[in-house]
């Protein structure tokens, strides 16, 4: 329906010729790494980084591991909640590939048939990062470098207008943010849950971070189970 950006003077359309235009120049390796980093690599980069996040929390076993653990796994839900918004979203404003509609675009990814506003890969990219940086700054500070990273790319390979990336980022972000009080009060009480658990309490917090153990080294949980069993 709304077309944005089609005029070549608009400074979207410049901004996208001018980080497009260093594929050109590059050598054709270093536009094949982009291609992969740019569709895939960024992706995996990111869930390996909530993942790490994880793990450095439960091993740490803090008093506040239930809510971060939550907060963790609210980032990839709020993440397919943002993708699945941009689906009305891309077909309410219809905008074409730049490589559709500009001449002179050197496209990296070819098969890219949908809409371009807003971008998916900006959109879990942020969510991810921002989804990280609720549960733990310092990792979501790199996540939210990622996907940066992640929107940069997405232009250099000749696939997204800057401005599709922008709203791809506000997108995740505004996912994130205005339903986290939500998503927090629901999960947090499941972790908490899980985590006197004896079966599964490892995936909140790990046995050797000693916290909320009974004499014997067992949870209390295990330790009751025991005694019932005596």
């Amino acid at each position: 329906m709304a077309v944005i950006a089609e005029s070549g003077s608009n400074p979207d359309v410049d901004l996208l010729y001018d980080i497009n235009g260093l594929a050109k120049d590059a050598p054709h390796w270093f536009d094949r790494a982009m291609e992969f980093v740019g569709e895939y690599g960024l992706l995996v980069a990111m869930v390996l980084l909530v993942v790490w996040c994880w793990w450095s929390v439960r091993r740490r076993g803090d008093e506040d591991a239930p809510s971060t653990v939550a907060a963790l796994v609210w980032a990839p839900l709020a993440a397919a909640i943002a993708v699945l918004v941009n689906v009305p979203i891309r077909g309410f404003v219809e905008r074409p590939r730049p490589f559709l509609t500009h001449q002179g675009i050197d496209v990296l990814v070819s098969g890219k048939t949908d809409y371009s506003f807003v971008s998916d890969h900006a959109t879990i990219t942020m969510a991810l990062g921002v989804g990280l940086f609720v549960a733990n700054r310092r990792f979501g500070v790199a996540g939210i470098g990622l996907a940066l990273l992640e929107g940069f790319c997405r232009v250099y390979m000749g696939v997204h207008y800057p401005t599709d990336v922008v709203g791809g980022f506000a997108l995740g972000t505004a996912v994130v943010l205005l339903l986290s009080p939500l998503a927090t009060a629901l999960l947090t009480p499941v972790m908490k849950a899980v985590e006197g658990s004896a079966r599964v309490g490892w995936i909140v917090r790990g046995r050797s971070a000693g916290v909320g153990l009974v004499p014997g080294g067992r949870t209390p949980v295990e330790a009751e189970e025991r005694d019932l069993a005596a």
